[in-house]
């Protein structure tokens, strides 16, 4: 059995996507991150990139911000916020 890739590239992974499954895909990378996989992902919502451990902020073809995230927000967290089905781990 071949491994997984070791970087995976997510291009706007959750665009169109409603709350709970936004917070399920970001989830998934969050667990594949704590396996040791390097997760790229490109989004224009500020309070998705905050998931993520480190975040460059680009515009207008330049990184106006390259910044550690100290504190993550988790996703599974989230997920347990919202109303409705029970969340998934």
């Amino acid at each position: 059995m071949a491994p997984g890739p070791e970087i995976i590239f997510a291009d706007e992974p959750t665009g169109n996507l409603d709350s709970r499954s936004s917070y399920e895909v970001i989830s998934l990378f969050q667990m594949l991150n704590g396996q040791g996989k390097t997760i790229v992902l490109v989004t224009h919502e500020p309070d998705i990139a905050e998931h993520a451990r480190r975040i460059i902020r680009i515009s207008d073809g330049r990184v106006v911000e390259d910044r550690v995230n100290e504190n993550p927000k988790n996703a599974g967290d989230e997920l347990r916020k919202l109303p409705g089905k029970e969340a998934k781990e």
